[in-house]
């Protein structure tokens, strides 16, 4: 029994996971709605509410004062972007879009709303979008 495990394995290997993963976090952010399943909607949701929070903090460190140890901050936040989704126009559009919309917003970036079922195979579908 899978009790207490948090990660959705979707009957994927870990790779072909975070690939599916990495693709559908492109996509919603560069897009700023996806449809997809709803279990894969689960799962997306809170790694793309990770990386806007990221971008927040890196805004959050540059705002905080011009110092060396903000800057770093800064780098090293977006780096870690990048070592999730190495895509330059996702990461520039995070950082300098995306954390400014949602600056006062204390969490909650992306919406699931359930659309009803595929007609090819009943899956159920979901569409994930940000919030205004």
């Amino acid at each position: 029994m899978r009790h207490q495990k948090s990660t959705f394995k979707l009957s994927r290997t870990t790779a072909q996971r975070q690939a599916l993963f990495r693709s559908q976090v492109r996509s919603l952010v560069l897009h700023e709605r996806i449809t997809t399943t709803v279990p894969k909607a689960k799962a997306v949701k809170p790694i793309a509410e990770q990386l806007i929070t990221l971008g927040k903090r890196a805004q959050a460190a540059l705002q905080a004062g011009e110092t060396p140890e903000s800057k770093a901050k800064a780098v090293h936040l977006r780096r870690q972007a990048y070592a999730f989704l190495p895509d330059h126009e996702v990461v520039q559009k995070v950082f300098g879009e995306l954390a400014p919309r949602f600056k006062d917003r204390p969490g909650g970036y992306v919406r699931l709303l359930k659309l009803g079922y595929r007609p090819g195979d009943a899956a159920p579908i979901a569409m994930l979008q940000l919030v205004d």
